[in-house]
């Protein structure tokens, strides 16, 4: 993890609108749940940072519960997988998990080719059934942008040194004189 920068939750709430506007027209616009997590995190944690992370931590990157937006093959167990997990998965027969995953195998083609956008991450799971039953309790956890990171993943675009922009939910931190950094907690 590089670059650690406080941010507020009004300014991580006008970065995802710009990027994931919840009235886009697309199969499966999913950006209003998106940002529906955004807020149970921000309920959850308090404080927001802006964060590089490079291909290991992605790959590190805990999902919750996911059956390909519909589809009639599961992805993601409710106990969760990484992102290193479920593009294995997805490697081991495309052309299958495609099928039976049509809108998801779309998306996350697109996301293969499309510019790199922020992804939202916390360091606890929200509360949200698709969370409930995850095994991994801390750490990096989903909130927006499993078809984005997955869709790199697997297109070869998370290479060592590629570094993604993060907006990740925590505890706001204290300093050594016990301050938080600024910015921290502060609503929309």
């Amino acid at each position: 993890m590089r670059a650690a920068e406080s941010v507020t939750f009004s300014e991580v709430l006008t970065v995802y609108g710009k990027d994931h506007p919840a009235d886009r027209s697309h199969a499966s616009n999913t950006n209003a749940d998106g940002e529906r997590n955004l807020h149970r995190a921000h309920a959850l944690l308090g404080s927001w940072y802006r964060v590089e992370l490079g291909r290991a931590d992605i790959l590190d990157v805990v999902l919750p519960w996911h059956l390909g937006e519909s589809g009639r093959r599961e992805l993601v167990p409710r106990t969760g997988l990484t992102v290193a997990q479920a593009a294995e998965i997805i490697r081991a027969d495309p052309d299958a998990y495609a099928r039976a995953n049509p809108v998801c195998a779309t998306k996350l083609d697109r996301f293969a080719r499309a510019p790199m956008t922020p992804v939202y991450l916390s360091t606890r799971p929200v509360d949200h059934a698709d969370y409930a039953g995850l095994r991994t309790r801390e750490g990096l956890i989903h909130l927006d942008g499993l078809h984005r990171m997955l869709g790199w993943e697997v297109a070869g675009r998370l290479r060592r040194e590629a570094s993604v922009e993060v907006f990740l939910a925590d505890f706001p931190r204290r300093s050594h004189d016990g301050a938080t950094p600024r910015g921290a907690g502060e609503a929309a």
